[in-house]
């Protein structure tokens, strides 16, 4: 299934700028600007395919440089966007006609701390319903205003929920639904899962955090300021070793390869998977992987190394933190690691639910020196860098 996610961006409001004229979702935010931390959210997520920006053109410039600090190919040429939100949506939506995918995500690009929770929250939903949204239900008392802003009434809170994004729909349903409403509604829709209500479809709320708010004015800038600098960041490295024994495989990274022997070790012995979850421990701080699976445990045995791997990026997630960077280097004489390098990368990515440009996987020998210099097992090194709240 193909998930596109469709960043809107096109807006030209400058009431939360840092400088003068420029667009909110250009300001600067945390050394990048604030359509970078978007884009690079969808970008990293493993559920979303391809990242479509729907700009004002005369910002090109702006979103070049957004583009490289995003840093991903999952980006494509971005669309220029309309005279409204909805009808940049529209166009965001037009533009992946032919791509064939299945769902499509709509975000806000003013909302830079979307958590990949919420995406996959709403990715989630979709699994059942039509269309989906994030949002964070009421929690003050709410309050109409009469003439010279006295209060007219208290209106009831319980049920009521403020939209965020993303939003998420069947593509070619909500599709039909821009292009019918664009043609039948005088309404100004304001955000997507109002066009799907209108037209029918039914819309599963997501609850979110109130972390995921638009950026609107220099408080709300100056907020997220805070939220981006509270983020520290922080280095682990890791180290493992495993014997050859008798067999006809290995596993590296998460790869299966075949080879004149096995590694040996409780679990599958990837030397590679288990450096790496030792790296992102200690930049938690968190231990090692024998502390969190001793090799005295028989639950253990036989066990795959992805799920050592999988329970460091929940306890990073724990934590509120986010890994920007992963590198493995294996050190060995054979087998030859060049032809399955990104394949390796790949299934890193997937298993912390990163880009893979943030993986690095290397390989060298020990000229013929040592054990691994012998051919008596594989060595591995590996290093992690996070963003941890401080």
């Amino acid at each position: 299934m193909k998930t596109a996610a469709i960043i809107v961006a096109a807006g030209s409001g400058t009431r939360a700028a840092l400088n003068a004229g420029l667009p909110k979702q250009y300001a600067r935010l945390g050394g990048c600007s604030v359509l970078a931390h978007s884009l690079r959210t969808f970008c990293d997520h493993p559920g979303v395919d391809l990242v479509l920006a729907v700009i004002n053109l005369e910002h090109q410039a702006f979103f070049d440089l957004a583009r490289q600090e995003a840093a991903s190919g999952k980006l494509v040429a971005p669309v220029a966007g309309g005279a409204s939100r909805q009808a940049s949506v529209l166009a965001g939506l037009d533009a992946l006609a032919g791509q064939n995918v299945d769902r499509v995500l709509v975000h806000d690009a003013a909302r830079p701390l979307v958590s990949a929770a919420t995406i996959d929250g709403v990715l989630a939903a979709l699994e059942t319903h039509p269309a989906a949204l994030a949002a964070v239900p009421l929690a003050d008392t709410l309050k109409r205003a009469g003439e010279g802003n006295l209060v007219a009434a208290t209106i009831e809170r319980a049920g009521l929920w403020r939209a965020q994004t993303p939003q998420g729909f069947r593509y070619p349903e909500l599709l039909a639904a821009h292009r019918r409403a664009a043609m039948e509604s005088a309404a100004e829709f304001t955000d997507d899962a109002a066009i799907a209500e209108w037209a029918g479809l039914v819309v599963a709320l997501v609850p979110d955090s109130n972390a995921n708010s638009k950026i609107t004015t220099a408080e709300d800038l100056a907020m997220a300021q805070s939220a981006v600098a509270a983020l520290e960041p922080r280095t682990g490295t890791g180290f493992d070793v495993h014997r050859f024994a008798e067999g006809d495989n290995v596993w590296l990274c998460g790869v299966k390869i075949p080879h004149s022997h096995r590694l040996d070790g409780h679990s599958d012995a990837d030397v590679g998977l288990h450096a790496l979850t030792d790296a992102i421990l200690g930049a938690l701080g968190d231990g090692d992987i024998g502390q969190h699976f001793p090799p005295t445990d028989e639950k253990w045995r036989g066990a795959a190394s992805h799920l050592f791997l999988a329970d460091a990026r929940e306890r990073v997630a724990a934590r509120g933190a986010r890994i920007t960077n992963v590198d493995v280097t294996l050190l060995c004489e054979a087998p030859k690691v060049g032809p399955h390098r990104p394949e390796m990368q790949r299934a890193i990515a997937e298993i912390l639910k990163i880009d893979v440009s943030r993986v690095g996987v290397k390989a060298t020998t020990t000229e013929q020196l040592g054990f691994t210099g012998r051919r008596e097992g594989i060595a591995a090194m590996a290093s992690a860098t996070l963003l941890v709240p401080a």
